[in-house]
């Protein structure tokens, strides 16, 4: 973290305390240089920053004061799914999510990508074309060895130990992306009709993934900054025959939680307790804006009962469609899983993301794009305070780019389709999050792009029709 972004996160902690309060000049450029030992740029740096977050104001030859506040609004209340074994459905409105990609004029905020766009990719970029030349057309284009390329092997463990995992590079299995790596473990362990339990709300895709195999979900309540509900999974493995338990402890989506350590061991001990596998998905693990990123599940787990599921594709870009497993004892069912349905990964963007790693610049873009999307994140959040209607619950991550935002109960986006697609607003609405299709007034928003005045509009235009639906009551 460079020292304008940690004065200006010092300045935003004080504000958001009350040191400051609203109105109130803060200290002059010229003292906090001297307080802090710093640069006068590095100030003018962390409070333009501040100006950014819209937490201060400047005033012509009077220097800076905290900018007025709207009250925050509460965060989303405990979900409350039906606790019974349900069949997925909403294939057509999910290929209608996807579908709506195409369209480059409509804002991606239903979107899953991060933002491929930084600076800070482009030594990844470069050895992309460099892996692809002519010359190493027979290494790059053949078959790869069937667990994925060696050194990008080894590369994932060293990254995996930042999240706490000693796991050896012999462990790990690359695959077609995080959703190749769910898909694998979880036909590995299951067979139709067996019932696998989620968090409620989860992520669409992989719902679609657990309905393409004929397997049923059951929901477990889950508390939009701790997590999933301990006692209500004890409670369902108690009363269904449940193989398996899929979670996306650290940085879901779509809440954006973390769940506390002692939450994940408990969950973790309940899997052993019932003798069942745990498919953790730490795709979003590594966007973690606390440092060091929190430790996974796996890092617990000492009988080999994780499958830890992730890629590069929410760090990094989605189509390099570079992901891993590291199965622990099932790792000879899911290699054989792997042979069944690809094979061998391609060679040429595996050997670009282990040089891309192994030359520091992973880590580099990592520290930036945490913090552009935190920024990100405080800008919106601010903009959806002000531009949406009053009675909203929103979610606080802490880390990725998804935010969560419960709407008043009579905006229920089901009924509303039609007319949002008329007006080219394609949403990631909240029933798509559940099996038994919750969250009708509840949807999520991605995050990941520069909030600019392409964005201010679109979110403007999502306010206004919000605003319209509650007047027609």
């Amino acid at each position: 973290m460079t020292r304008y972004q940690h004065l200006a996160d010092l300045l935003t902690q004080r504000i958001r305390q009350g040191l400051y309060q609203q109105g109130e000049r803060l200290p002059s450029v010229r003292s906090l240089s001297q307080e802090h030992g710093v640069s006068i740029s590095t100030v003018q740096q962390a409070y333009s920053l501040l100006e950014e977050r819209r937490l201060v104001l400047p005033q012509p030859r009077s220097g800076y004061f905290v900018a007025p506040q709207k009250a925050e609004p509460p965060a989303p209340r405990l979900t409350r799914p039906e606790q019974r074994p349900v069949e997925i459905s909403q294939w057509n409105e999910t290929l209608a999510l996807l579908e709506a990609r195409k369209d480059k004029a409509v804002f991606p905020f239903g979107g899953g990508s991060p933002d491929i766009s930084h600076p800070t990719l482009k030594p990844l970029w470069r050895e992309i074309g460099r892996v692809a030349s002519p010359q190493r057309v027979e290494a790059m284009f053949g078959y790869d060895e069937l667990a994925g390329n060696r050194e990008l092997r080894e590369q994932i463990a060293r990254l995996m130990l930042d999240g706490g995992a000693q796991v050896n590079s012999e462990e790990i299995i690359v695959t077609p992306g995080c959703h190749g790596a769910l898909s694998l473990a979880v036909s590995a362990l299951c067979k139709p009709g067996d019932i696998v339990a989620m968090e409620s709300p989860s992520y669409y895709g992989t719902m679609q993934m657990l309905r393409g195999l004929g397997l049923k979900v059951i929901e477990i309540p889950t508390d939009s900054q701790t997590g999933i509900s301990v006692e209500a999974l004890e409670l369902a493995l108690e009363q269904w025959p449940i193989k398996a338990v899929l979670l996306v402890p650290t940085c879901n989506n779509p809440l954006g939680f973390t769940m506390p350590l002692a939450r994940k061991r408990a969950v973790l001990n309940l899997a052993a307790r019932f003798d069942i596998a745990l498919i953790e998905d730490d795709i979003y693990g590594e966007t973690a804006w606390q440092y060091p990123r929190p430790a996974t599940i796996k890092s617990m787990d000492e009988e080999g009962r994780v499958l830890l599921c992730s890629s590069f594709s929410k760090t990094v870009a989605p189509g390099l469609r570079v992901g891993w497993i590291a199965p622990g004892r099932y790792y000879d069912r899911v290699l054989h899983r792997k042979y069944i349905a690809t094979t061998s990964s391609p060679p040429a963007t595996q050997t670009a993301v282990a040089t891309f790693i192994r030359e520091g610049h992973y880590h580099r873009h990592l520290r930036r794009i945490r913090q552009h999307y935190q920024r990100n994140y405080d800008v919106l959040s601010c903009k959806v305070r002000s531009l949406f209607p009053c009675g909203i619950c929103v979610s606080r991550p802490q880390g990725g780019f998804m935010m969560w935002v419960e709407l008043p109960e009579e905006i229920d986006l089901t009924r509303y389709t039609a007319q949002m697609q008329q007006r080219r607003l394609h949403l990631a609405a909240g029933h798509l999050f559940s099996a038994s299709e919750k969250y009708r007034n509840c949807l999520r928003l991605n995050f990941a792009a520069p909030f600019d005045e392409k964005c201010e509009n679109a979110l403007r235009n999502i306010g206004e029709f919000f605003h319209e639906v509650m007047r027609k009551g």
